[in-house]
């Protein structure tokens, strides 16, 4: 049965995973960490979805973990709750959302926070409304960025830069991490919505099988060297050259036509 607190929907090959707690800023319970799991491995595997959009409803994106269930004591981070090895980090959205080969666009509705500001890191575009903000509070709470901070920031920015806002915990406004590089586009907040749909509707007019590889390739090449990497490079077109999609971009281009790509 799907949560109220976070929604999901496809149309248009665009898969749309919505948080859904805007009197709570969409901070993250432990129940929403399992539903939003589980949606982003359904949108992994939905045939109908080439992109996934990720976002918020109300004036934030997500205002990280949910701190006052923790400070009741049922919540991520309480005493009573358990951690450590009870819980399988295969298996976190950090983990499966840089595990997917779908391109996945982070619609910043508002302003993220902590684990918010990590899920976003961790999508592959980020679209922002003007006035929303990152704020790296993570030291100021006495954590660390427990969700990919420190393992793309310092990939993004260079390790000076990274070190600079992650110890300080420092807020950034869009304008400010559209100058550093860490979102594409800042548009008004109204906007979001539509400018994130349009990219995405972009992306998946394209052959999937080979925005799939290219992105797979991606995240493959920050860990190998380059020899390795061509002949990975190598293997991946192999089967697309055999491609009903191969055949088709081919046919398109030389009729100047649209392609009608169907991820055959």
């Amino acid at each position: 049965m799907m949560s109220e607190d976070v929604t999901y929907e496809v149309s248009e090959g665009i898969a749309t995973l919505t948080l859904n707690r805007p009197e709570r800023m969409n901070t993250i319970s432990g129940p929403m960490l399992d539903e939003l799991t589980r949606l982003l491995v359904r949108a992994g595997e939905d045939r109908e979805a080439r992109v996934i959009v990720l976002t918020g409803t109300g004036r934030a994106f997500c205002a990280g973990l949910d701190l006052n269930a923790a400070q009741k004591g049922d919540g991520i981070g309480s005493s009573s709750a358990t951690f450590g090895a009870t819980i399988d980090l295969r298996n976190t959205p950090p983990t499966v959302l840089h595990a997917l080969d779908k391109p996945v666009i982070a619609a910043l509705n508002g302003s993220a926070a902590g684990y918010g500001m990590d899920m976003a890191l961790g999508c592959d575009i980020r679209v922002m409304a003007a006035e929303a903000k990152l704020a790296a509070a993570f030291v100021k709470r006495g954590i660390l960025p427990e969700s990919g901070g420190t393992w793309f920031l310092p990939r993004m920015l260079g390790w000076a830069k990274a070190a600079e806002i992650i110890f300080t915990g420092r807020t950034l406004s869009a304008a400010d991490c559209l100058k550093e590089g860490l979102v594409n586009e800042v548009v008004p907040a109204d906007q979001v919505a539509a400018r994130a749909r349009e990219i995405a509707l972009e992306i998946a007019a394209n052959a999937p099988m080979a925005v799939q590889g290219a992105k797979r390739l991606m995240r493959m090449g920050m860990e190998e060297t380059f020899d390795t990497h061509v002949q990975h490079v190598y293997l991946q077109l192999l089967p697309l050259f055999q491609s009903q999609d191969f055949r088709e971009g081919m046919a398109s281009f030389l009729e100047k036509r649209p392609a009608n790509f169907t991820g055959k």
